[in-house]
Parts: structure tokens; C-alpha cells; sequence
């Protein structure tokens, strides 16, 4: 009894931190937003605070929300005076335990425990299929003891740390998280045509991701060469930034798509564009679990993807979407047919990607699913 009154007064009584040095807004800056609301709006911790750079995405986004947060500057993450001022912060805030965000953050909390006596548990977060590597404080760091538990986002993820994690039941997965909300609210109105001058009988082929290495962007833009080819009467939109974009554009040009593809650039209204696309085509090679591939379900959009990571954790081929082989365009365009030619075909995928998203990624489902994890460091730490 006295182990569950422990329990549920901390589930009530816990004070959070929530670090990241990350100055970029992708999925995992989404995410942390998510979790902090989650976690407020169904009373599940007491306190929360998030630690994050002056000059970062997720400060602005923060402050908007009226989020609490403390911001910083720092050289690096070997910045050994932001380190003790870290542990300054943390223990002045009272926190009970501190989530980490990224790879920055991972490393200067564990210097501000080696070198400045911090003390409070720590639970990483971890989105990337990536190698830790060989470097001896690389793997240092995720075995470090204070660190409690990793939460990886997909199974993948899971293997790909296996082997350089001592202690491997350490590790849970915990999916992708959806303010279901912002989404559903959203119908298609046909603004997207209007804004670009596309013909209202066309289709829109759309993907919203950054212009990045693994999310494959050539796969995508031969994928619309082939189904120009055939003579598919839609419209290609791309969202997104990063630096390979001016090379996909040379490469759009190259192939005479330019007046095909629209590159929409950076956007604050993803979920008023997605239920707008008629197909959500993504192509990405190696994901650690495709979150953009839920808001999809969340707006009533059929997806196509690639059957690469964690994709296949969030889509069950030929029932929430379809799969195609990894960089291959014939196989997403001749999927892309067979979609556009089935009616009923797009009802199932966009029925059954809605239910799988609400029965598995809402804000509530993984919001509990992370404090149970949360408590259970708390609670051991207490005992």
C-alpha cells in the first residue's frame, strides 16, 4: 500500500524538465510540445519546465503557448559553464526528473552530473535510426547510470541501439504522438488550388518533409515524372525546407517538372494543407517512424510510403496505406494508379488510418504511456 501511495502522489505531484538544444523545428520539437500539453491538459504531472536555446524554433513556439520555459546561450555542448549553470536551474526548479531531447542536451547533462553533482534521474528520448558509433563518450553517455530509461519512438530504433546499450531492457518504445485536434477540425476547401492556380479538377500529390539526405526527394520527384508520363491529371506540392533544396530543384528542372512541382517552402499551416492533398506521397528511406504519416489519418488523407525504419509500424500495407519498395518510382507511381482508380480502396485506407491513429497516437494515449515510464524512474528513485 505504501508502494501505490507513493505512486499516485507523484503521478499527481511530479515536476518535469523537458532539455533540447535543438534550434530546428521538425518532428521532435513538435513532439515535446505535444507531451508538455498532454501532460498539462490531463492533469498527469504537476509541474513542467522546458530548457531550450535563446535563439531556437522552440522557444518561439513556447513562448507563443505560454509554456514555462527558462532559455540559454551556449558555446557547445562541451560548454562546461552552461553545464553548472544547468544544474543550478534544475535543482532551483525542484525537478523530480528531466527528459532529454537531443544529442546536445543528452551530453551536457551528463557532464553537469559528472562534473557538478547533478543528481536528478534523467529519461532520454531518442527518434533517429542512427548508430551511436565507436567514440568512447558517445557510447559513455547512453550507458551513463543516470540515465534511467531510453524511450525509443519505433522497434527499429530499438535494434539499431541494441548493441551498444549494456543494459538493453533500459529501452522502451513509446510511438509518435498527434494532436488529433488541430487536425480534425480541418476540411478540404480547396485553398491550395486557389493559392497556386491549379486547376480545381486536378489532384494533389503532396509531402511535407525537410530537404534532407534520408527523406529521398529524388524517389519522390521521379515518382512524379512517371505518373506525368502516364498523364495523371494532378499537381505535385512540396513543403518543406532544407539544404538540399536548391539541388531538387535543379533536379526538377532537369526533368522539365517545373511547372509540375510547386516547392511551398516553409508553412506554419500544415494542418489546414494536408486534408487538401488528395495523396500523401512519401518517400523518405529511412524513418524512424513517419509522425507526418498520422497527421495524414488525422486529415482524412490516403498515404503512400516507403517500406523503410519504423514506416511499417505506422502503416500496415493494403490497410491503413499502401507500402512501396524503397527508391523505387515505378512501384510508388503504379500504387498511385491503383489508388486513384479505387474508390473504395481510398474510403478503407482513410477509415482505417483514422481509427488505427485514435486508438494508438493521441496526445492522452502516449501522454499516459510516458508518465507511466516517468513515475516508475520517480518512484524508483525514490525507493
Amino acid at each position: 500500500m505504501f508502494i501505490n501511495d507513493i505512486f499516485v502522489y507523484k503521478t499527481i505531484k511530479m515536476r518535469l524538465i523537458h532539455f533540447t538544444a535543438s534550434k530546428v523545428w521538425r518532428g521532435h520539437e513538435q513532439m515535446i510540445i505535444d507531451i508538455f500539453e498532454s501532460l498539462r491538459d490531463n492533469t498527469l504531472v504537476a509541474n513542467q519546465l522546458i530548457i531550450c536555446p535563446l535563439d531556437s524554433e522552440i522557444y518561439k513556439v513556447a513562448t507563443q503557448r505560454n509554456l514555462q520555459l527558462i532559455s540559454f546561450d551556449f558555446k557547445s555542448e562541451y560548454d562546461f559553464k552552461f553545464a553548472k549553470k544547468y544544474k543550478e536551474i534544475v535543482e532551483a526548479y525542484g525537478a523530480d526528473i528531466i527528459m532529454l531531447h537531443n544529442s546536445k542536451a543528452h551530453t551536457i547533462s551528463v557532464l553537469s552530473a559528472l562534473f557538478y553533482g547533478l543528481k536528478v534521474p534523467m529519461v532520454l528520448s531518442r527518434t533517429l535510426i542512427k548508430n551511436i558509433g565507436t567514440n568512447f563518450f558517445r557510447k559513455y553517455k547512453y550507458n551513463y547510470k543516470g540515465i534511467k530509461k531510453i524511450i525509443c519512438i519505433s522497434q527499429p530504433v530499438v535494434e539499431m541501439l541494441k548493441s551498444s546499450i549494456k543494459y538493453p531492457e533500459k529501452m522502451v518504445v513509446i510511438g509518435s504522438v498527434v494532436d488529433t485536434e488541430k487536425f480534425v477540425n480541418h476540411t478540404k476547401n480547396g485553398f491550395l488550388h486557389k493559392e497556386f492556380n491549379i486547376p480545381s479538377d486536378f489532384k494533389i500529390i503532396g509531402n511535407v518533409s525537410a530537404f534532407s539526405k534520408v527523406k529521398d526527394h529524388y524517389t519522390w520527384v521521379d515518382s512524379v515524372a512517371e505518373l506525368h508520363k502516364r498523364g495523371l491529371k494532378a499537381k505535385y506540392i512540396l513543403i518543406g525546407e532544407g539544404s538540399l533544396e536548391p539541388a531538387i530543384k535543379k533536379y526538377v528542372r532537369s526533368k522539365g517538372l517545373e511547372n509540375e512541382i510547386i516547392f511551398a517552402g516553409f508553412r506554419n499551416d500544415i494542418q489546414k494543407c494536408l486534408p487538401e492533398f488528395d495523396l500523401f506521397l512519401f518517400t523518405s528511406k529511412c524513418e524512424a517512424t513517419g509522425g507526418v504519416i498520422l497527421e495524414s489519418y488525422a486529415s482524412n488523407v490516403p498515404v503512400i510510403a516507403a517500406r523503410a525504419g519504423g514506416v511499417p509500424t505506422v502503416l500496415i500495407d493494403n490497410e491503413t496505406g499502401f507500402l512501396a519498395d524503397v527508391g523505387c518510382p515505378m512501384d510508388f507511381a503504379d500504387k498511385t494508379e491503383r489508388l486513384f482508380n479505387d474508390i473504395d480502396l481510398q474510403t478503407k485506407f482513410i477509415k482505417n488510418g483514422f481509427d488505427f491513429l485514435m486508438t494508438t497516437s493521441t496526445r492522452l494515449i502516449i501522454g499516459s504511456q510516458i508518465v507511466t515510464v516517468l513515475n516508475e524512474v520517480v518512484l524508483g528513485n525514490i525507493i
